[in-house]
């Protein structure tokens, strides 16, 4: 997948070399965008649960699905209503502990968006 994601570490990841110290999402284009961890927060108070909002907003046309690094513990997870979301428009959701998810989108084939929570 392009782009491509060296590494991350607790608090940090680094993708085309570029180092970011916030959780990102890799939209479709390939572009490298903050998060807007607002978007859940103002629902459940905290970023480790994804809302509606927020996978809505990560969500484009087309996606064959949506790789989520849920934290370097794996901490994160998707609500109820983000996981009917995508399960409704038919993209396809890899949730992993983000190290696995950076793994996965280095090899992904096709479509796919990615958001990468960077601590927990």
């Amino acid at each position: 997948m392009y782009p491509v994601i060296n590494n991350s570490s607790f608090g940090s990841i680094t993708v085309e070399e570029v180092f970011y110290n916030h959780d990102i999402i890799i939209t479709l284009e390939g572009k490298v965008k903050k998060r807007k961890k607002k978007l859940s927060k103002a629902v459940y108070g905290t970023s480790h649960t994804i809302s509606l909002d927020e996978a809505d907003y990560v969500y484009q046309e087309g996606l064959d699905g949506i790789i989520i690094g849920s934290g370097q513990y794996g901490v994160a997870e998707l609500s109820q209503e983000a996981t009917g979301f995508f399960r409704q428009k038919n993209c396809k959701v890899k949730l992993l502990p983000t190290p696995e998810a950076i793994q996965e989108w280095n090899m992904a084939k096709g479509k796919w968006a990615g958001l990468f929570h960077i601590t927990c």
